[in-house]
């Protein structure tokens, strides 16, 4: 199964927005992670007041706002992980 992180904040509109618009999306897909950016400091350096984040399979697709177009692309051209071994 996939994998879609969304760096969020408690009481962020935006960030709830983008989890609600995603996740019919993901049914049967992915698995839909939400970090709280407040919970440890390296999210908090990395994002700060910059989210909502959303990542797929660890590939950022977009921020503040949720972009279907990006996030439909991403989707489609994973990512290829190389082959151990050669």
């Amino acid at each position: 199964m996939r994998e879609v992180i969304v760096y969020s904040r408690d009481g962020c509109h935006l960030c709830e927005a983008m989890i609600e618009q995603v996740a019919p999306l993901c049914r049967g897909i992915a698995d839909i992670v939400v970090r709280d950016v407040y919970t440890r400091d390296d999210w908090l350096t990395a994002f700060g007041l910059d989210i909502p984040v959303l990542f797929l399979d660890n590939r950022e697709v977009c921020r503040h706002f949720f972009d279907e177009r990006a996030f439909r692309e991403a989707l489609n051209n994973p990512v290829a992980t190389p082959r151990d071994g050669g």
